[in-house]
Order: C-alpha cells, then structure tokens, then sequence
C-alpha cells in the first residue's frame, strides 16, 4: 500500500507541472457538453459526410474557420521540449484559446520521467480536449490513449501511428513524428512550422474534434 506521505508528494509534484491561467472556472463542478458554433466549410471532410478510423483527410483550407467552440470549453495544453517546433504550437494555442475564450490550463513535463505523468494529470483534470504538443509525448500517448477512450485527445505537429478513435492528429509533410523509435521523418522541416501553419493546425483540430470527426488525421499541406 502506498503511504499517505507518498501520495501527497506524487500530487505536490504533479499539481507544480500546471501552470498558466484560466477564466476561474472550478473544473470539479460539471457543465455543458461542448459543442460546435457555425460548421464547416465545403471539402473539410470532402464528398462523404464522415471518415472511418484512421484515415486521413485534406480538408479545403479555411474550411474549418467557421466554428468555434461553446462558451468555457476546458481545454488542457500538454507539452514537453523547447524546441521551436514546440514554442511555436504553444504560442499558437494559447493565442487561441484567448480569442475563443476557451478556459486553457497547462501541464508541461520538463523530463522524460514527467511525460506519463504528466499525462495522468491533465486527464485527472477532465478537460473537453487535452491538445498535445512537443514530439517527445507521441509514445507515451500511445501508450496512455488507448486505455481511456472517454478522454479526448488533440495531437498537433505530429501523429499517433495507430491512433484510437479518441485521438485525432493535425499534420503535414514538414512535421509528421510517428513515434514508435522511428525519429523524425525525413521530410521534417522546423522551418514548417509556420505561424500560420500551427494556427491552422490548433483551429482544423478542434473544428474535427466539436464536429465527431475523430481518430482522424488532418494533413494540412496547404493551408
């Protein structure tokens, strides 16, 4: 049995991994299933109205700008690195977040022995959307994301090879992690990470995401 002691310090550790601000809402208290503002654009999906698990879709770029999330939509930023890549995806869903007025908290694992970890605590969280940026979270998630389908998930920058249908990844050539000891494939470019490629990236996510289309792969190639 774990001691008492032992349990305080596991939280005191990972309760200093959250950082950021959110609107004060107390994220005990249930509310409102999220759901989408506006909908989506012609060709975000293409002819078929929905997609199997796994595949993968290139929707018409800008289609995914005419929805929006429902009013405090709990959102968790998980993220490890600071590599630019990384800083980039950050600084693209903080900035939306604060002009869709989601309630966006941070969890950041600073080693590799914080990452499953760190995982752990923003499900404990129970946000809508745990967005997940930063390479080296792809194989802890895989690991994690299948044993808890009611969590959902947003990984951008990078994809889970065989995600479930809780994962849903936004990706393009000069990104494309797999994980799986794989490394970086051999298109990467750091130098694709654009800032208005990542905020496509944050957007065309949640749009899927509000929209049921999840499990999903978005390849944003051209934006």
């Amino acid at each position: 049995m774990r001691s008492p002691l032992l349990a305080v310090a596991t939280l005191a550790a990972a309760a200093a991994l959250v950082t950021g601000c959110s609107s004060g809402d107390d994220w005990s208290r249930p509310h409102p299933e999220p759901t989408a503002i506006g909908t989506l654009g012609q060709g975000f999906v293409g002819p078929s109205a929905s997609l199997a698990p796994e595949a993968t879709a290139t929707p018409r770029p800008g289609s995914w700008s005419g929805v929006h999330p429902s009013k405090d939509y709990r959102v968790v930023l998980l993220t490890t690195g600071d590599d630019r890549p990384t800083k980039a995806l950050v600084t693209a869903v903080e900035d939306w977040a604060e002009e869709e007025h989601a309630d966006l908290r941070t969890v950041v694992a600073d080693t590799p022995h914080d990452l499953i970890p760190s995982i752990g605590k923003a499900m404990e969280m129970r946000p809508d959307l745990i967005v997940s940026a930063g390479n080296g979270l792809i194989d802890p998630l895989a690991t994690v994301t299948p044993n808890h389908l009611s969590q959902r998930f947003l990984v951008v920058g990078a994809e889970l090879a065989e995600p479930t249908d809780n994962v849903t990844a936004v990706d393009w050539s000069g990104a494309s992690f797999r994980g799986e000891g794989l490394g970086a494939s051999s298109t990467y470019d750091a130098a694709s990470f654009t800032t208005e490629r990542c905020e496509a990236a944050i957007r065309a996510g949640v749009a899927a995401v509000l929209n049921d289309l999840t499990g999903i792969v978005i390849w944003l190639d051209k934006i």
